[in-house]
């Protein structure tokens, strides 16, 4: 396996999935919200999941968030289904992942794991130079970041390395 072989990818998975890869220099390959064409559960779960792997390469290293348990409403049994979809998906594709909890996301991109979304727009820009009006799409790309830094450690901030030491390693 070649490092220009290795990609780099992070998924936000929810009702529209944001999904990001990142080539073996760190540039964006896609950038995409992914949504279902069905209508209706199990098949729009599946049809994300689809979705995703059609994107995926053998070699590919992936970062997917992880569930928030805190969270209340009609979609968070979707989230937690679609979620496991994705990573029974992933696990008997063979590829290798690691989760990342909402608040990792957050203190990766800004040092704060208490962060707003909306305050998330400005540490992506002046850190990477990466901007998108999908706020599913800029924490797939941070997890994408997250992914590639696993395997790029040149230049990260304490907190940066702190988080990456208390993910959950790829399986």
């Amino acid at each position: 396996m070649t490092k220009e072989s290795i990609r780099f990818v992070g998924i936000d998975p929810s009702t529209k999935t944001g999904f990001v890869i990142l080539d073996s220099n760190g540039e964006v390959v896609v950038e995409e919200e992914i949504r279902a064409t069905a209508t209706k559960d199990p098949a729009r779960m599946i049809g994300i999941a689809k979705q995703i792997k059609s994107y995926l390469q053998p070699n590919d290293k992936v970062v997917i968030e992880g569930f928030a348990y805190g969270a209340k409403g009609k979609a968070v049994d979707f989230q937690y289904g679609l979620g496991w979809l994705i990573r029974a998906m992933l696990f008997t594709e063979k590829f290798g992942y690691s989760d990342a909890t909402p608040s990792q996301v957050k203190k990766f991109a800004s040092n704060r794991g208490n962060a707003k979304k909306e305050d998330l727009v400005l540490p992506l820009y002046k850190k990477w130079g990466y901007e998108h009006h999908s706020d599913n799409v800029r924490d797939a790309y941070i997890m994408a970041r997250m992914a590639y830094n696993i395997y790029n450690h040149a230049g990260l901030q304490k907190y940066e390395q702190e988080v990456l030491s208390k993910m959950i390693k790829p399986k």
